[in-house]
């Protein structure tokens, strides 16, 4: 019997122990997309207690103790931070083969030191040992980044966002990793939304540009990528329900416009068509920026109308969405890009594992050699971000694709812990790969192979978004 995560956690064979431990182990990270609030980082807010740094904003773990029971009192609550933390390690114990299992005693080993188990019985001796780490300063939120070896992250910034904490962070000679923002226009796209004309007026103000039609809502967003660009943004992210392909005139998409603009709701069809219009003018000026696009797509959002009207967005209760997702719009609305030739460097992730193999069969079509592995498709997220996801999503490239350009892991989180995930998918990737290595699959070309999770792990990222530029 194998000890609980040791050393060699996931590596089942010779060959994959060594390619972690002795590569990519040791790389750096690249955070490229994640959702840290830039203004802790400036602050270099320190956690009071191992609730605040663990439990706060972490869907989750909000999802597996409601799974469990557990009285909302506990999770987003008023209730004391001991009892929620206490009622946090009564769940854990319970998630046998849950991917939050494995990253919590991760994060507990590499942050905290902490060898044992969490659970019931040893939540007190937890919660003592985490309090008392947090009184060093090399946990603050700089700290924690620096003990990750990240180089770089990436936060997700609304178009209207001043970014005044990352203009802060750039002149901060004190903190060595860059925190660079990303533009995410959701906002401006989903039309259909309430409180979409007040967004517009917001939109207005801070870009100097009236938005009185479609034309002058692409030059005010058109203006705050510019503006973005001056503060080292080199990509966008979309939250999509599905990549949409509607086609239509441009007196359409004006007409459309003016009546959002007079109060009225436009039909579904309507609403589709206004998002392809908008998001090709989007996926254009990425490529005149030379950014990357990031589609995030097959995600319903807020299904709990209750729950979502008593703690709004983001509080766990969404789901994956496979009533739309559809290969054929997705090369079509590439295709209307690419053209013209102004498609950008593309990165797809889609919820449904389902897709894995279409979305790597349609960016086959559009590979070319203006940028090396210009479509990508995105590690596995969100909900396939444990093991079995990201076998499956590193086996489907290896199957369709070369993997050796795959820009490789991202947290997609909030919280300041979750640089373990790389970690988590660096032990699979070398699995994987000493797998083949042993069963007779690749050869053990040791320079080769290095090459190959070296780059995945750190290098690729780097490259493919410019950051070294």
């Amino acid at each position: 019997m194998r000890p609980f995560m040791d050393q060699d956690f996931l590596l089942s064979t010779e060959t994959a122990k060594k390619l972690y431990h002795d590569y990519a182990e040791k790389m750096p990270i690249v955070d490229y997309h994640c959702h840290i609030n830039p203004k802790e980082i400036a602050e270099d807010v320190r956690f009071e207690n191992i609730t605040q740094l663990w439990l706060g904003g972490d869907h989750y773990k909000w999802r597996l103790m409601r799974a469990n029971g557990v009285s909302e009192e506990y999770i987003t609550g008023n209730a004391p931070d001991k009892d929620k933390f206490i009622k946090w390690a009564q769940t854990l114990e319970l998630a046998i083969g849950n991917p939050i299992y494995h990253w919590s005693h991760l994060e507990l080993k590499r942050y905290f030191d902490y060898e044992g188990i969490l659970n019931s019985e040893t939540a007190n001796e937890v919660w003592e040992l985490c309090n008392e780490k947090l009184k060093d300063p090399n946990l603050s939120a700089r700290g924690i980044i620096r003990k990750s070896n990240v180089t770089l992250l990436c936060t997700t910034d609304d178009p209207i966002d001043s970014l005044e904490y990352h203009i802060q962070l750039a002149n901060d000679k004190s903190f060595e990793t860059k925190v660079l923002p990303a533009f995410r226009p959701d906002e401006a796209v989903n039309l259909e939304k309430p409180g979409y004309l007040a967004y517009l007026e917001k939109l207005s103000k801070v870009s100097n540009i009236e938005i009185n039609s479609f034309a002058s809502l692409c030059e005010a967003l058109k203006a705050r990528m510019e503006f973005f660009n001056s503060v080292g943004c080199k990509t966008s992210d979309h939250g999509l329900e599905f990549v949409m392909y509607y086609p239509a005139s441009d007196d359409e998409i004006e007409s459309i416009m003016k009546r959002r603009l007079a109060g009225e709701i436009p039909t579904e069809e309507e609403i589709l068509k206004f998002k392809t219009a908008l998001l090709q003018f989007l996926g254009r000026e990425n490529h005149r920026l030379n950014w990357v696009m990031q589609l995030h797509y097959g995600c319903k959002r807020d299904n709990n109308t209750r729950m979502f009207n008593k703690l709004g967005p983001n509080t766990g209760y969404d789901c994956i969405d496979n009533s739309r997702n559809s290969s054929a719009q997705l090369a079509d609305f590439l295709n209307s890009l690419e053209i013209t030739d102004q498609l950008p460097k593309t990165i797809l992730y889609s919820l449904n594992p389902i897709d894995n193999a279409a979305i790597d069969t349609v960016m086959g079509c559009f590979q070319n050699d203006s940028a090396l592995g210009k479509i990508q498709h995105g590690s596995a997220w969100w909900f396939n971000d444990h093991e079995l996801g990201m076998r499956d999503h590193i086996l489907t490239l290896t199957s369709t694709t070369l993997i050796s350009n795959f820009v490789g892991m991202l947290t997609d989180s909030r919280s300041f812990l979750s640089y373990t995930r790389h970690e988590y998918f660096r032990r699979i990737l070398c699995d994987v790969f000493g797998n083949f290595v042993e069963t007779g699959r690749f050869p053990n070309d040791l320079r080769v192979l290095k090459k190959l999770v070296e780059d995945i792990s750190y290098n690729n990222s780097i490259s493919y978004f410019g950051f070294d530029k």
